[in-house]
């Protein structure tokens, strides 16, 4: 499908899920406004490859999504770049791993605004944008996280299915419209901070990365097999298509069956 002339907005797209996703709206027309963090002279370098490959506008914001004046002047650069914002993907995110008891009070208020309030001020910034042409999606980037639990990620948890709930709610306040609001839910994913948490489990049990990572993968992925961003980009892509007009409040998982045990 074409997408071109559209305008979309991609937090946290410097690297991993979220550049997989902008590098296929962009494939398929859409000028993008990359967010992140990350060396700036290799951002520049990455909007200038995008641009080149896919003759499109590639424009970048470094909002820190903890902060909603930022966000905001984020969904404002957009739409002094392309008139409007009429993609909106919320996929930045953090981690942080421990017990209840133990766990900081920092982090929790960092993953609280970063993976869950950064997607209602975005949403709540780009929204009157797309009900003024009748037409937007609205995509979050959720994970089997928002559907299932698991032990020590309290806040990610959390926030995730806090994800899948204001999906619902974002998707009814916008059913009699051309505005859809659906979530992806990803299992394990080859990212930056998937690696990390390989590595851990590596050196704390003293094995070789790759055995640490196939007993990640065994542990809930039914598939063995990691889902790859450009596996996302292609579902996004779907949610975007008229064939999924009617596809609201949503919660899709892309799991390699992790939800179907």
């Amino acid at each position: 499908m074409s997408l071109s002339g559209k305008a979309a907005v991609v937090t946290g797209s410097t690297s991993g899920i979220g550049l997989g996703v902008a590098r296929a709206l962009a494939s398929a027309g859409a000028n993008i406004l990359l967010n992140g963090f990350g060396d700036r002279s290799a951002i520049d370098a990455l909007r200038a490859q995008m641009q080149s490959e896919f003759k499109v506008g590639v424009a970048y914001s470094d909002a820190d999504m903890s902060k909603p004046a930022q966000i905001a002047d984020m969904v404002k650069q957009a739409t002094t770049e392309w008139g409007g914002v009429d993609i909106l993907v919320n996929n930045a995110g953090i981690q942080y791993t421990a017990l209840v008891r133990d766990f900081p009070a920092d982090r929790w208020e960092a993953i609280i605004a970063i993976n869950l309030s950064a997607a209602f001020y975005a949403t709540q910034a780009a929204l009157p944008y797309m009900l003024d042409r009748n037409w937007g999606r609205i995509i979050n980037i959720a994970s089997t996280h928002g559907l299932v639990a698991s032990a020590q990620k309290s806040a990610y948890v959390a926030a995730k299915h806090g994800i899948v709930g204001l999906t619902k709610v974002v998707a009814l306040e916008t059913a009699t419209t051309g505005v859809t609001c659906n979530a992806i839910c990803p299992g394990w994913v080859l990212t930056p901070l998937v690696q990390k948490q390989i590595d851990e489990r590596a050196a704390k049990e003293g094995i070789e990365a790759a055995k640490a990572k196939f007993e990640l993968l065994a542990e809930k992925q039914p598939s063995h097999e990691f889902v790859t961003p450009e596996q996302l980009g292609a579902c996004t892509i779907f949610l975007c298509s008229e064939g999924a007009a009617q596809l609201r409040g949503q919660a899709l998982a892309m799991d390699g069956g992790w939800t179907a045990q």
